[in-house]
């Protein structure tokens, strides 16, 4: 069976300027992907780099302005050509976002962000509903296992006090409060045991005060900033120029 049968297929590139046509057609053949196409192709983030010079993270004298226009125009063929199903981008600010659309023939599928508890994107969300564009939230735990990670998901007293009400973990309720606000998610797991804990939040709801708590309690911070991308000599210059005030 074609492994698009068996799971969805996508891939997020951090982009240089190079022709997508060509960089996507390796990516697809190669040895470990054994793919003709993909389901979803992501722009990673809103950053270029000197072609060739990619390498995380991007030396400062590598970063270049970023070529919406031309990459997203290469996206938009790798569509036509059938070597993505769809299209679409991670980290764009709605300013970002927003641009993308007026230059776009083919609109973005998805939108791939931050979002959590402690970070509920609530401007973004709306935007991306209101053009039909699907948001997908990652970090919804907190990502405690990476270098921005940030313990404040789990260890928040308005989560712990829900799930214990509940009689469910704060994981549980963190992505049961990400799917009733309509989004898909990222979530992982290393362990068997999590994966079917994590399966397990369809078959009961937030109450709407419940929603409203967290809504409402939870103090608001952004866990992944980018910080790797900021560069005096580059031409994103500060976290507010990343985010365009959405910090």
């Amino acid at each position: 069976a074609s492994v698009h049968e068996e799971l969805s297929a996508s891939l997020s590139l951090a982009w240089k300027l190079c022709l997508l046509f060509y960089l996507i057609m390796y990516v697809c053949y190669c040895r470990n992907l054994k793919l003709d196409y993909l389901d979803l192709y992501l722009i990673h983030w809103p950053v270029s780099s000197k072609p060739g010079k990619y390498k995380f993270p991007i030396e400062e004298d590598d970063f270049l302005p970023m070529d919406y226009e031309a990459v997203w125009s290469e996206m938009e063929e790798c569509k036509r050509l059938g070597l993505a199903k769809c299209i679409g981008v991670s980290n764009f600010s709605c300013k970002k976002l927003q641009h993308i659309l007026s230059i776009a023939t083919i609109l973005p599928s998805v939108n791939q962000v931050e979002m959590s508890p402690v970070w509920q994107q609530r401007k973004l969300k709306e935007l991306c509903k209101s053009k039909g564009i699907v948001l997908t939230a990652y970090s919804v735990l907190g990502s405690r296992g990476a270098f921005w990670g940030t313990p404040k998901i789990m260890e928040s007293d308005v989560l712990k006090e829900i799930a214990d009400a509940k009689g469910k973990t704060v994981a549980q309720v963190s992505m049961r409060w990400a799917y009733e606000e309509g989004v898909s998610m990222v979530v992982k797991s290393f362990t068997k045991e999590r994966l079917e804990e994590n399966l397990k939040i369809f078959d009961w709801s937030l109450t709407e005060e419940e929603m409203q708590r967290i809504s409402t309690e939870i103090a608001q911070c952004r866990i992944v900033g980018g910080e790797v991308y900021i560069s005096k000599k580059g031409p994103i210059k500060s976290l507010d120029e990343m985010w365009d005030g959405e910090i």
